[in-house]
């Protein structure tokens, strides 16, 4: 049997589980996970992450500044574009099939134990991403790592990850996303994400709104951790595009990085950054000791982010970019505006049922009306997946324009129309951009040949 094979069958294994969007909000099953396994959720510091948007290109960041530093890392994020392996990485890398397939094993019994006290409790048995996420914890551990980057899954307070006490509590830009489950303001989902802040850990956030922005100051004023916020300690002092990205300066807690090259495009991204290099000052130093600028600037060099705003093929050029939600396809929309000079953009837009798809048509129309008059509607193979024709109804009905929306119900064949069409202005300058769901994403991405995350 080969390793692949068993990491398929003991993904088939985790999927037989209550799926991904069936997150339950408890801890107790998880402290009784980390108890029976001898607490790996202690055997290294953590550096948490909670937010709605720019999670995984700011762990990525996190954890290159950790690995310039000469430290072994851990980390944890989600979802995977490819393979499930990609959720848990070590230094930098997917964890090997066997290391993946081993510790499962190991661990296996120990989750029957909890499986079988919760059914006995009449409550649903761990689920898929309490399991994966308890498998990381106990990857991380045997490694063991000197450090280990957190990505929530969803939330905060109940998340299966906050079975760890971040030493440092990062918090990324807060949207409406997921309120059906996490309130329907930002206020209330700053509530929800508060729940990583922690005695003896130290907060660090982006510019948040203004009522977002009090719940995390209150947090961490009653749990008594420095706090400190993108926009008044520390922030972005400077960006020009450049070549495959951006140069930025950073004014950080203890110090001031001149011309990082960041090679990745948009606003956002360099906000994410100088979120990144707060935490690194507050990992490091408690935010009192500057940085070395040139090993910043090794580790920012080699940052990648896999499927945000990524060129997968050119000629005519495809990107690809997980935006799933309105605020994040306006800040994408920015980004496609700055960095590239189509002259015509094709647009292929999958959701799936939990997202606002509305609104994340309404924002698509009004950030790239003009630039993208085309757009294909199709799905993922996800069975949450918004059926193509549903989503093209919709767009119609929001004025999209009847002449202006053509459906492909599989990816394959809305790639090739996207294409043709991109290549029918005569200046070759015409682009497409597959966005709306990370499952549309990864399948685009495996389409066109980038198998690897």
């Amino acid at each position: 049997m080969t390793d692949e094979f068993s990491v398929e069958s003991v993904y088939a294994e985790l999927l037989g589980r209550a799926p991904e969007n069936k997150m339950e909000p408890r801890l107790a099953p998880l402290f009784r996970a980390m108890d029976v396994l001898g607490e790996p959720n202690k055997a290294f510091p953590i550096i948490h992450i909670t937010g709605t948007n720019g999670k995984t290109s700011t762990a990525r960041m996190i954890e290159a500044g950790l690995r310039a530093h000469g430290l072994s890392t851990g980390r944890y994020t989600s979802p995977h574009l490819s393979k499930v392996t990609e959720r848990i990485s070590i230094d930098g890398e997917p964890v090997s099939d066997a290391t993946f397939v081993r510790i499962w094993d190991e661990i296996r019994p120990y989750l029957e134990i909890v499986d079988n006290e919760l059914i006995a409790e009449n409550q649903p048995r761990l689920t898929y991403f309490e399991c994966v996420t308890i498998l990381g914890f106990a990857i991380f551990a045997d490694q063991p790592v000197d450090v280990a980057v957190v990505e929530v899954g969803l939330g905060g307070i109940t998340d299966a990850t906050n079975v760890g006490d971040g030493q440092v509590s990062v918090i990324t830009p807060i949207s409406l996303d997921h309120t059906d489950l996490l309130g329907d303001t930002t206020e209330d989902i700053a509530y929800e994400k508060a729940g990583i802040i922690k005695p003896g850990g130290f907060l660090v956030s982006a510019a948040q709104p203004v009522d977002g922005a009090q719940v995390l100051l209150e947090k961490a004023r009653e749990v008594d951790v420095p706090f400190r916020f993108e926009g008044v300690e520390f922030g972005v002092e400077s960006r020009t595009v450049a070549v495959g990205g951006q140069v930025i300066t950073v004014q950080g807690l203890a110090g001031r990085y001149e011309d990082l090259l960041l090679p990745l495009h948009g606003a956002h991204q360099a906000e994410n950054a100088a979120v990144a290099v707060a935490a690194l000052e507050a990992f490091f130093g408690g935010g009192e000791k500057e940085l070395d600028l040139d090993v910043l600037k090794e580790a920012f060099g080699n940052v990648t982010s896999p499927g945000r705003l990524e060129v997968v093929r050119t000629a005519p050029t495809i990107v690809v970019d997980a935006a799933h939600n309105p605020d994040g396809i306006r800040v994408s929309a920015e980004a496609i505006r700055e960095a590239f000079s189509f002259s015509k953009l094709v647009v292929v837009v999958g959701v799936l049922r939990e997202k606002d798809a509305e609104e994340i048509l309404k924002t698509l129309k009004e950030q790239l009306g003009d630039l993208a008059e085309e757009f294909c509607f199709t799905q993922s193979n996800s069975l949450r997946a918004v059926p193509a024709a549903e989503l093209a109804e919709l767009a119609v009905d929001l004025g999209f324009g009847e002449d202006n929306v053509h459906i492909a119900e599989k990816l394959d064949d809305a790639l090739e129309w996207a294409v043709e069409r991109a290549e029918s202005n005569d200046d070759l300058a015409g682009g497409v951009l597959v966005t709306g769901s990370i499952t549309l994403v990864a399948e685009a991405r495996i389409l066109l040949g980038k198998e690897g995350a």
